[in-house]
């Protein structure tokens, strides 16, 4: 397993831009897709993107599609999750996955991160 830490989460205004990163350890992060989810108060873990292992193919749900950007540095263990237009319903914390797969499913995820707060105001 990899072990997982985000970061850049805070608090930004309708319309703003956040650049969410999770850094991994180990040496096989290159060999994991990766995933970014959300959860927001009372509602479920949610997909929002994930990459392939290569970065080569790249997936969003609808409700992010042209606004959130994900990508990643294989040399420097790295997953980023490039948020702009961001709106309140994009409030929540973010957690980054890795999984040997690309999946949109919560549960193909075996490592997890901590989360980081992204609070959007109106």
């Amino acid at each position: 397993q990899v072990q997982l830490v985000e970061s850049g989460g805070g608090l930004v205004q309708a319309g703003g831009s956040l650049r969410l990163s999770c850094a991994a350890s180990g040496r096989t992060f290159s060999s994991y897709a990766m995933g970014w989810f959300r959860q927001a108060p009372g509602k479920e873990r949610e997909f929002v993107a994930a990459i392939s292992w290569s970065g080569g193919s790249t997936y969003y749900a609808d409700s992010v599609k042209g606004r959130f950007t994900i990508s990643r540095d294989n040399a420097k263990n790295t997953v980023y999750l490039q948020m702009n237009s961001l709106k309140p319903e994009d409030t929540a914390v973010y957690y980054c996955a890795a999984n040997r797969l690309v999946s949109s499913v919560p549960a193909d995820f075996g490592s997890w991160g901590q989360g980081t707060q992204v609070t959007v105001s109106s």
